[in-house]
């Protein structure tokens, strides 16, 4: 049966659309206090199969207060990370300008602004604000704040991504009584801003991946079961009586995400996700689905997004452009509130979840996988010559990982362990075959390790100094540059430090420089959204957060680091910096109170603009 079971699951893998039997469940449904093995993923074009699976599973995970937590049903803010922003020619010119800070070239992140060098789109307090780089004024402004039911969306906008004349808000619905869920707004901007079609569907925002006009989107989700008043009951034993008659009851629409999609006249067009788009893993909690949604941003509308789902939790986005990865470290389950535990508490583990994506088309699940310990973040993982190298922490040990797809599963060819015993990792960097691992308790080892041979990586070099960098950047000609804190030699943090490494010999790599800004911290630290490198004139701008919030501009020439300027706005005690960009010669920069526009080189200013 077990050999049968594993047949039907890799066929399921390739036709993504067979139907499994009761029996298979059983082999697919159990449920364990921690991650387990998810190497194999199961389809069905039954419901009732499916409602038998996601009930079973559910019904092992729920307490007598219900869940430990609910994962889908909770907001997330969006992950991010960062790779050397593409620099691009401005439409109908030869304006270079500079992109977001993003993982992998060519495949964009949403932000809170985006550029195409011919104009700058932001978002300020639910408006939707268009600039003209060349005239430096607001040229187009649309709110974005009204009902669920009209032809504008709720309150909650925070990330864009831009293709074209359209741009793509990413928000989330508060006007919904029951918890609302994430809503996105296609905004046409070959004219006045205008707003040709929204998309809400059921759960929580993870992260969103763009190629060309394509946009994928993911979703992560609660099952909406209706648990009865827990004081009406006296004690644990009556309460988990009641919750589990509840699951046992709930249909499979419970656990399926619905969405709602408008076009620009407001008609509305509502459906779920399918249940031959849901697939199970070899082990899951039934608490949580993860959804890829597909929208075409040059479309006329957003439509229903194809979605797929598979039953499992996630957190970490990462996708290299025919790639998507979700992983789901489920330390929820681990460290939840709830959480009661008689013995010692599972080895962490991540389990990791392939899609194949190509042009506008629906997803395809591909394979899954896991890994022992968790990520940091989407940086801990990087696609090279079809293997994915995943770095994480378990126990105070980290190692990287190489997996290779093999029928179905994320299988591993080679694996390096033993990075900074007794500390955590703290910033990965893949840069081709080379991985750069920064651990951190006390001080701050630079691992170098070569991945060229995925059967057996190894470490090359290490570099231990004070302080830690929370993020690296390539700089070019055989450099590296990490932003993080400075440490004492006991590992308390003093302040921020941007440092220049020179990585040429990995057996030996070397600090060249280093600049420091006593008691302050930068945005860049935990979203490298906010770092900005501009190589052809070796500028780095950062957000600086103290007691004089700015944006701090650094030069890198002659294997140094050293100042250049400052930048402030109006209010500039009561002022968040957030963003740069370059356009031509102008560097702009953004804050919670608006843009500026100062010259490149000079710094003089040259506009400010208002957006509050």
């Amino acid at each position: 049966m077990k050999r049968a079971a594993a047949t039907l699951s890799a066929l399921c893998l390739v036709l993504s659309g067979c139907t499994a039997t009761s029996s298979d469940l059983s082999e697919v449904a159990r449920s364990g206090p921690g991650p387990a093995p998810a190497l194999r993923l199961v389809a069905f074009d039954d419901c009732e199969e499916l409602a038998k699976g996601l009930r079973k599973a559910t019904m092992d995970a729920v307490g007598p207060w219900g869940f430990n937590t609910l994962p889908g049903g909770m907001r997330t803010t969006l992950n991010s990370g960062a790779v050397p922003e593409a620099q691009a020619k401005a439409a109908g010119g030869d304006q270079s300008f500079s992109g977001t800070n993003t993982h992998e070239a060519g495949v964009d992140e949403p932000d809170v602004v985006k550029t195409d060098g011919r104009r700058i789109v932001t978002l300020a307090r639910n408006r939707l604000v268009v600039v003209d780089a060349a005239s430096r004024k607001v040229t187009g402004t649309l709110a974005l704040d009204g009902a669920s039911d009209s032809a504008k969306p709720a309150a909650g906008a925070d990330r864009l991504l831009l293709a074209g004349d359209r741009a793509l808000v990413l928000g989330f619905d508060y006007s919904d009584p029951q918890g609302g869920g994430p809503l996105l707004t296609l905004v046409d901007l070959a004219g006045a801003p205008r707003i040709v079609s929204t998309y809400r569907i059921d759960g929580a925002l993870l992260d969103a991946r763009q190629v060309g006009s394509v946009a994928r989107v993911v979703i992560r989700s609660a099952p909406r079961l209706a648990f009865l008043d827990h004081s009406k009951f006296q004690d644990d034993e009556a309460r988990l009586a009641a919750n589990r008659s509840a699951v046992a009851a709930a249909p499979v629409e419970d656990w399926l995400p619905r969405w709602t999609s408008t076009d620009a006249a407001g008609k509305k067009t509502d459906g779920h996700v399918g249940c031959g788009a849901v697939q199970l893993p070899e082990t899951y909690s039934g608490t949580s689905l993860l959804t890829v949604a597909t929208f075409d941003l040059g479309a006329a509308g957003l439509g229903s997004g194809e979605p797929v789902s598979v039953a499992a939790d996630g957190g970490i986005v990462y996708a290299n452009g025919p790639s998507l990865y979700v992983a789901n470290d489920q330390r929820w389950r681990v460290n939840g509130p709830l959480v009661k535990r008689a013995g010692p508490a599972p080895d962490p583990k991540t389990q990791l979840f392939k899609f194949t994506v190509a042009g506008a088309a629906r997803p395809k699940y591909a394979a899954a996988g896991e890994v022992p310990g968790w990520l940091l973040n989407q940086y801990s993982m990087s696609e090279w010559d079809g293997r994915l190298r995943v770095a994480t922490t378990a126990n105070d040990a980290s190692a990287v990982y190489v997996l290779e797809q093999r029928a179905g599963a994320l299988a591993e060819t080679g694996k390096v362990g033993g990075l900074g015993r007794g500390e955590k990792i703290y910033s990965v960097r893949f840069i081709g075959t080379t991985a750069y691992v920064v651990t951190f308790r006390q001080t701050d080892p630079l691992h170098t390790l070569d991945l060229s041979d995925p059967s057996a990586p190894r470490t090359l070099g290490e570099l231990k100094i004070t302080g830690y960098s929370a993020y690296l950047h390539p700089a070019g000609d055989g450099r590296l540059l990490g932003v993080g804190q400075e440490a004492d030699e006991k590992g308390r943090v003093q302040g921020l430090q941007v440092s220049l490494f020179d990585v040429h010999d990995l057996t030996d790599p070397a600090r060249l420089s280093q600049f420091q800004v006593p008691g302050s911290g930068s945005e860049a630290e935990f979203d490298p959204h906010a770092f900005l490198f501009w190589p052809a004139t070796g500028a780095v701008v950062l957000p600086v957060r103290g007691e004089q919030p700015s944006a701090l501009i650094l030069s890198v020439h002659d294997n140094q680091v050293t100042k250049a300027g400052s930048i402030t706005h109006p209010a500039a005690r009561y002022t968040q910096m957030r963003r740069s960009l370059v356009i031509g010669g102008t560097l702009w920069t953004l804050s919670d109170q608006g843009l500026q526009a100062n010259d490149l080189v000079t710094l003089a200013q040259q506009a400010w603009l208002p957006l509050v």
